[in-house]
């Protein structure tokens, strides 16, 4: 039996939790400081998983870059890509493999395009929404990778979530309010109950610049 592999959610939100305006406009929330520390998270973790949701927003390179500089050793980059639209030519392929999870109704042609940037596409069971981020999990463990740094929108958060498979939050919240219309950190979890709530504990609470970083362990 694969080792269980330890799951991180970070947030980077403002203080009424909200991770960018209407628009989908965010950068930069939080400050540097932050930024940095979410770069040391990194490269403390064996994978950092995103959504295609951040890729197509952001373009990001999901690398580890603490003080500037690339760490020694790099994470595992990977995506929750159901439908793959990931771009082949995305800057997350600019900076070697990284791994695309999706469903099994996806063209021929759009993964043959995406192994040839470069990517590794995993088929992995879907559902409504979007694929098994617990069969995900397996995968990585089956890989030999015991932690990961999940840092996506809402809608991956609330998966993580809801599968009852985030054992810590890393929550950096920066001094400012975007308001109700503003994207939140979590989409739906479709709660009945306030005793069906995942509950955590905070065990750590320090400034961050500007920022504060709270640390929460799953209860």
């Amino acid at each position: 039996m694969n080792a269980p592999v330890r799951v991180t959610l970070k947030l980077a939100t403002s203080l009424d939790a909200r991770i960018a305006l209407a628009s989908g406009e965010s950068k930069w929330i939080t400050g540097p400081e932050a930024r940095d520390a979410v770069h040391h998270l990194r490269a403390d973790h064996d994978v950092v998983l995103t959504g295609v949701g951040t890729i197509l927003a952001d373009d990001p390179l999901m690398t580890a870059r603490p003080g500037g500089e690339p760490a020694a050793r790099q994470p595992l980059r990977a995506v929750l890509d159901t439908h793959l639209r990931t771009p082949p030519g995305c800057a997350l392929l600019t900076q070697g493999p990284a791994v695309l999870f999706h469903g099994d109704d996806v063209p021929a042609s759009a993964v043959k395009a995406l192994e040839a940037a470069g990517a590794r596409c995993v088929e992995r069971r879907a559902g409504p929404s979007g694929v098994d981020i617990v069969e995900v999990l397996e995968w990585f463990a089956s890989e030999s990778s015991s932690s990961v740094l999940v840092e996506a929108g809402g809608r991956v958060a609330a998966s993580a979530i809801r599968a009852r498979v985030v054992d810590r939050i890393e929550w950096f919240r920066a001094p400012v309010l975007l308001g109700g219309d503003g994207l939140p950190a979590m989409a739906a979890l479709g709660l009945e109950t306030l005793g069906a709530a995942p509950m955590f504990r905070r065990t750590d609470t320090s400034a961050c610049g500007a920022d504060i970083r709270e640390t929460w362990e799953r209860a």
